[in-house]
C-alpha cells in the first residue's frame, strides 16, 4: 500500500529538523536559532544539538518556544562507535524525553537507536555521503524511520551533501525507510548553512505528537524551493500523476537505471507510465529555473 501524504487530510507544515545550537557546536544560542527560522516562515523545528559527553549530553528544551503557530520537537543527534571505517555514528532523534539516559560504554550506534526508538522518537541516519556510510552499516540499523538525502550544511562544508545515491541502493535491497532533507544549521559566520533544505509534513495539526506520527508514517517531502502539490497513482496503479509550482524537469527514478523524466519550461505537471517500476520502488524529484530540487519519499508499488 503507497505512503503518499498527499491524499491525507491536513496541511504541509515547513520544518527543518536538523539543527545545532551553542549548547553543542552550533555558533549561536538557542533564542537565535529558534527566532532564525520563525522569521523565516518555518512551522516548527527540532535542534538536535550533539549528545556528546564534551557538551555534557545535551538534550535541548526547546518547549518554551512552542506558541499557536509555532512548535519544536525534542531532539538530538546521538553518537556511539562506530562504522565499518571507524568513524562515530551520527543518528538524529526526534521526540526523546529531556531525561534519555547516557550511552553505557557499551553501546554502539544500532544499540543507541534501538533505545531512542523505544523511547518513541522517529531515527533519521544522518548524511550518509559525508563521513563514509556504507550499505552495510545502514542495515546494521534496523531501528530507523529514514535517511537524511540532502543535508544542505555538508553541501557547504564539504560537497558532500546528497545521498541519494547510498539511500538508492539500500532502497533497491527491500529495505522500507522513508527519506529527509534537512539544514543541519551550525549557524557558521564562514559559509550559509541555513534555509536551504526543509521538510514538509502532512498533518492536521501544528503541534509535536502530531508532526511526530506524520514523520514516522513518511507523510512527508523534502524541498530547496519548488513545491508539490499532488503525487497520485491512478485507479489501476498503471501511471503516476504529478502536480508542482513551476519547474524545468519533472523526474521518476527506482532502482538501477530505472527512471521516467520530462523537461520543459514551466512545467506544472506530468503524467508518468510505470510499467518499469512495478513490483518495486520509484521516488520523484521536481527541479527548478534555478536548480533547486524537491524530492518525495519512496513510493512502494508491490
Amino acid at each position: 500500500m503507497h505512503n503518499l501524504p498527499f491524499d491525507k487530510p491536513g496541511r504541509f507544515l515547513r520544518g527543518n529538523i536538523h539543527m545545532h545550537t551553542d549548547a553543542s557546536d552550533g555558533e549561536v544560542s538557542l533564542d537565535q536559532a529558534i527566532t532564525a527560522y520563525r522569521m523565516n516562515n518555518y512551522d516548527f523545528v527540532a535542534v538536535t544539538d550533539h549528545f556528546l559527553r564534551e557538551y555534557g549530553y545535551p538534550i535541548t528544551d526547546t518547549r518554551c518556544h512552542r506558541s499557536e503557530d509555532f512548535t519544536t520537537l525534542i531532539g538530538a543527534e546521538l553518537h556511539a562507535p562506530s562504522l565499518e571505517n571507524g568513524e562515530p555514528w551520527h543518528l538524529l532523534a526526534l521526540g526523546l524525553p529531556l531525561d534519555f539516559p547516557r550511552p553505557n560504554p557499551e553501546d554502539d550506534g544500532p544499540e543507541l537507536a534501538r533505545k531512542a526508538w523505544e523511547a518513541g522518537a522517529f531515527i533519521g541516519i544522518a548524511h550518509p555521503a559525508w563521513y563514509g556510510m556504507t550499505t552495510e552499516d545502514i542495515e546494521r540499523v534496523r531501528h530507523a524511520h529514514a535517511i537524511e538525502v540532502f543535508n544542505h550544511g555538508c553541501a557547504a562544508d564539504s560537497d558532500r551533501g546528497e545521498s541519494w545515491h547510498i539511500a538508492d541502493l539500500v532502497l533497491a535491497g527491500g529495505r522500507r525507510l522513508s527519506t529527509f532533507g534537512a539544514d543541519d544549521a551550525h549557524f557558521r559566520e564562514a559559509y550559509p548553512d541555513t534555509h536551504g533544505t526543509w521538510t514538509m509534513v502532512k498533518t492536521e495539526e501544528n503541534e509535536p505528537d502530531a508532526l511526530l506520527e506524520a514523520l514516522k508514517q513518511g507523510h512527508f517531502y523534502s524541498s530547496q524551493g519548488p513545491l508539490f502539490h499532488d503525487i497520485a497513482l491512478n485507479s489501476d496503479r498503471s501511471e503516476l500523476v504529478v502536480r508542482c509550482s513551476p519547474v524545468n524537469a519533472i523526474k521518476v527514478i527506482g532502482p538501477g537505471a530505472r527512471f521516467e523524466s520530462a523537461h520543459g519550461a514551466a512545467m506544472t505537471g506530468y503524467r508518468f507510465p510505470l510499467h518499469q517500476f512495478q513490483e518495486d520502488y520509484c521516488r520523484v524529484t521536481i527541479v527548478d529555473d534555478a536548480g533547486r530540487r524537491a524530492w518525495s519519499n519512496p513510493i512502494w508499488l508491490d
